[in-house]
């Protein structure tokens, strides 16, 4: 009985296959729609986003390298001495020709007052000479006078010789007599010649006047000249503001001595803020000036700023370094240049206000309105190309 039973307990502990295999997601209508679906939209998406890399994409050059600056100006004193005001604060908005501090100007108007002494003596010693010219003209004319009463004397004496020497020859008259009239007439000679060198010394002494009177008018000419150069010094103790601009970087205080020519603040024009952005020597073969630039600040993200290509550098960045390459000499390793690029800034004045010089910038350059330039250089190349061999 129990050897009869015993196959029917193998066949009851045998596991039962009831599993049926799987079918493949394939296999399934909606799954199929939903591929084809995505296959479609990327193909569509990939031929979208060639057409617009080819049409737009691709003429966009951007950089990271871009900084907002401005044309600050240094305040610097012409003059040295003790500052005796300030009045700026920091970070003030000034204008052009606004006072900015006044150094103590006691010592230069000290200068100013000296010179102008210098000038009054130079006046006063022209007009003693005048003067003295003036004398000079009444002895002028005393020798004139002395001079006619020689040469009248001299008249009279040899008159009195041709007079007698045909009595001394007749014997009516004495030789002796005769001799003395010739003397006299001597003298006489002598007495004219010397009115004549009398004269001509007092008209000569006018011009070493004359001369005088020109050595102190030059001297007042200097001395004015140093009186403007003193009281230039004056108005130098005064310092203003040559720009509109926000005043930075003050490090001078009420008291302090300055030296000329030592930075005490600057001024920044910050309505007249400019990008300087270094793009890649590869990034320049299209890019002209007025093409239109899109810029993100890192103080604003997610605001586009517009702008304009203003002028591109005339040497790349290493050109105008302190210590520009040479790479003529040692081992020559080839880098990309960069070259900086100015931007104006299309901003207004709610933008501006938070845009400082030093702020980095996100630049984008719209560079698709000279597409067409590198086939007209390579047809221009290809005419000069075709010239030479000629």
């Amino acid at each position: 009985m129990a050897e009869q039973q015993q196959p029917q307990d193998d066949t009851a502990d045998a596991p039962a296959e009831t599993s049926e295999p799987k079918s493949s997601p394939l296999k399934n209508p909606r799954v199929r729609i939903v591929l084809l679906l995505v296959l479609a939209a990327a193909v569509i998406g990939g031929v979208l986003w060639y057409v617009r890399y080819q049409s737009v994409g691709k003429f966009m050059q951007g950089t990271d390298d871009a900084y907002i600056q401005a044309d600050a100006v240094t305040i610097s004193p012409k003059v040295s001495g003790y500052v005796d005001r300030l009045f700026v604060a920091d970070n003030q908005q000034v204008k052009a020709g606004a006072p900015l501090l006044q150094i103590d100007a006691r010592d230069y108007r000290a200068q100013a007052a000296q010179v102008e002494a210098q000038i009054d003596v130079a006046r006063a010693n022209a007009a003693g000479v005048r003067a003295q010219i003036s004398e000079q003209q009444a002895a002028i004319d005393k020798a004139r006078s002395d001079l006619a009463a020689a040469r009248s004397d001299a008249a009279f004496a040899h008159a009195e010789v041709v007079r007698y020497q045909p009595l001394a020859a007749s014997g009516a008259e004495t030789r002796e007599k005769l001799s003395q009239l010739q003397n006299q007439a001597r003298q006489a000679d002598a007495q004219v010649a010397a009115a004549n060198a009398a004269l001509i010394s007092a008209t000569r002494r006018v011009g070493t006047l004359q001369a005088q009177v020109r050595q102190a008018q030059a001297q007042g000419e200097a001395s004015r000249a140093q009186l403007q150069a003193a009281n230039v010094n004056v108005g130098a103790t005064i310092l203003r503001a040559s720009i509109d601009g926000r005043v930075g970087d003050k490090t001078v205080r009420t008291g302090q001595f300055v030296q000329a020519g030592t930075r005490l603040m600057s001024i920044v024009p910050v309505q007249q803020l400019y990008v300087t952005a270094n793009f890649k020597e590869t990034q320049l073969g299209l890019m002209r000036v007025g093409q239109p630039v899109t810029l993100e600040a890192d103080a604003l993200p997610g605001v586009e700023i517009h702008g304009h290509v203003e002028s591109v550098s005339p040497g790349t960045g290493a050109q105008f370094s302190l210590l520009p390459p040479q790479n003529a000499t040692g081992n020559f390793t080839k880098i990309v240049q960069r070259v900086p690029v100015r931007i104006a800034l299309d901003a207004g004045a709610e933008t501006r206000k938070l845009l400082v010089p030093g702020m980095s910038v996100d630049v984008t350059v719209d560079t698709r309105s000279a597409k067409g330039a590198v086939q007209r250089i390579r047809e221009e190349q290809d005419q000069h190309n075709e010239a030479r061999g000629r």
